[in-house]
């Protein structure tokens, strides 16, 4: 008796500017990861792929484990080290991480 019977409404429609507006941050934190995160670690791995194809047969070499050695043999996949005198070893070309100036390792 007191209390008046209450009607639902319909919502106005939303407008094509409110979802743009909506998804603008979502859209602009994928920018920002892209610049900040993908972009730099896909420059990284252009310039390991060119280092490692460039190696060639007397560089010193670091591999991704420490070891410091001279290349001796090139193969496809495989670079052999010599880390000391009559020691040498064979690593994978994606292990070697750096390339020294020469005279680095003696």
């Amino acid at each position: 008796m007191f209390i008046s019977s209450a009607f639902a409404q319909t919502a106005a429609p939303a407008s094509a500017t409110d979802s743009l507006m909506g998804m603008l941050p979502l859209v602009l934190m994928f920018v920002v990861l892209y610049f900040i995160m993908i972009r730099p670690q896909m420059k990284r791995q252009k310039e390991h792929k060119t280092m490692i194809s460039a190696l060639a047969k007397g560089d010193e070499v670091v591999t991704a484990g420490g070891l410091l050695g001279k290349v001796t043999k090139l193969n496809e996949s495989f670079v052999h080290m010599e880390i000391a005198g009559g020691v040498e070893i064979q690593v994978q070309r994606t292990a070697v991480v750096q390339v020294l100036p020469k005279g680095t390792f003696k």
